[in-house]
């Protein structure tokens, strides 16, 4: 890791900044697959997977046969896991659902809101090196409790043509049973147009890599909605001598091990903390199957001493963690001053591992400082809030004079006769 002491604002800029290419180096490559898609359907999607993926398909849909021998595969003890993942979960969304908001702004006048859910998604789930099973249920659990009528599952194939095990289970588990075996800008640009055999649908759920988050922005020029930007994961923590270092180590490198371009920083005032800390980390690394991968990804990742509290808390503020996890002696003050993070997680004995599979929240989450503006998953993501009125005789007559008057400075005549014509029959 990088060791930054007191840095000043004027390079926190520099601080910042994440290690991902910038969406002109990806845009060009996405949008010529996603107008090769648009045109070519099917084809275009089984030559992409070709490309990309290293494997011949005949077709994208999952059998039937495929997930039952899939569900034979997955061992008792995971299926355990999985189903204890599940339940909590689904208790955690479930407790999000909300009430028709009803109240009567003025005598005669009845506004109320409904969610209704969103009838068609897509859900992307990644492949590649660490298939994200537990992604399945973070966006699957919730689609259902709100009620979504299709769900388009999409996932990258293995060298085999086969989706991992775990995953169909998982889907299977949910419910979901369209799923195809389609990954990268190619799964993206299925779900935005459609295909011969791919449903079109109206949101996108799922994190994925630099280019699966650019494939997603774009599809929001062609009508479709996407959760949120997601991209390479990210986790801040804040710790000080009251932290356990080789918990610390074992946090960073749990996000670090998720790809090359992941990025995590180690925030504190204790320089004694952080030198534990990167004593930990050589150790722990040493000993991990992905140890190539987390290597290249603690090359992007900073440790940073701060003279005081608040100048630390200022800059994770403007750092806005997807993950942040806070161990220090005195939480409540970094608990209640964090304006800007995806999930936050309190305590030596709070991993964010758990939030990742079973702890109940959801794991997918706003990056590259999106959480400043945007909220991770949950049940309202699947949902649409549309308000309804209703007004009486005697409501329209309370309210349409100040219709009339608003319509009229406005300039917007036809508004104000809509108002107008109603109050004279009224008055006749």
């Amino acid at each position: 890791m990088i060791l930054v002491e007191n840095p000043q604002n004027k390079v926190w800029m520099d601080l910042l900044k994440r290690p991902t290419a910038s969406v002109a180096d990806i845009e060009t490559t996405v949008t010529e697959i996603f107008k090769d898609i648009q045109q070519q359907g099917d084809a275009a999607v089984l030559k992409y997977t070709d490309i990309f993926d290293g494997v011949k398909l005949s077709k994208l849909l999952v059998s039937p046969e495929e997930i039952q021998n899939a569900k034979m595969k997955v061992g008792t003890e995971l299926k355990e896991a999985i189903l204890l993942a599940k339940r909590n979960i689904t208790r955690f969304h479930q407790a999000q659902q909300t009430e028709k908001i009803e109240i009567e702004t003025e005598t005669g006048v009845l506004c109320w809101q409904e969610k209704r859910a969103i009838q068609k998604i897509g859900l992307y789930i990644p492949g590649g090196t660490a298939p994200l099973f537990s992604t399945v249920l973070m966006l699957a659990v919730p689609a259902k409790i709100a009620g979504c009528e299709e769900i388009v599952l999409c996932s990258p194939p293995n060298k085999s043509g086969q989706i991992a095990d775990e995953i169909l289970f998982a889907a299977d588990l949910c419910g979901v049973t369209k799923i195809y075996k389609v990954g990268g800008i190619q799964a993206i640009a299925a779900m935005t147009f459609g295909t011969e055999t791919i449903q079109p649908v109206y949101k996108i759920f799922g994190p994925g890599n630099q280019f699966v988050t650019v494939a997603k922005q774009l599809a929001t020029k062609f009508g479709v909605a996407i959760d949120m930007p997601a991209g390479p994961s990210e986790l801040l923590v804040v710790a000080d001598e009251s932290a356990v270092p080789k918990y610390v180590a074992a946090d960073l490198l749990s996000q670090a091990e998720h790809g090359s371009d992941s990025q995590v920083v180690l925030v504190s005032t204790s320089t004694t903390l952080i030198n534990d800390v990167m004593k930990e980390i050589s150790i722990q690394m040493a000993q991990l199957p992905r140890k190539s991968i987390t290597e290249k990804a603690m090359t992007n990742s900073k440790a940073i001493i701060f003279s005081s509290n608040q100048d630390a808390l200022n800059f994770i503020n403007a750092y806005a963690p997807e993950h942040f996890i806070i161990c220090t002696e005195n939480d409540t003050f970094f608990v209640d001053g964090i304006q800007n993070a995806g999930s936050v997680f309190i305590g030596n004995y709070t991993p964010e591992s758990a939030g990742d599979y079973a702890s109940g929240t959801n794991h997918t989450l706003p990056t590259n400082g999106f959480s400043k503006s945007y909220s991770g998953v949950n049940l309202d993501s699947f949902t649409k809030a549309i308000t309804f009125q209703k007004i009486t005789k005697t409501g329209i007559k309370n309210i349409g004079n100040a219709i009339e008057i608003m319509a009229e400075a406005e300039g917007l005549q036809a508004h104000k006769n809509a108002v107008s014509i109603r109050l004279k029959d009224l008055q006749s």
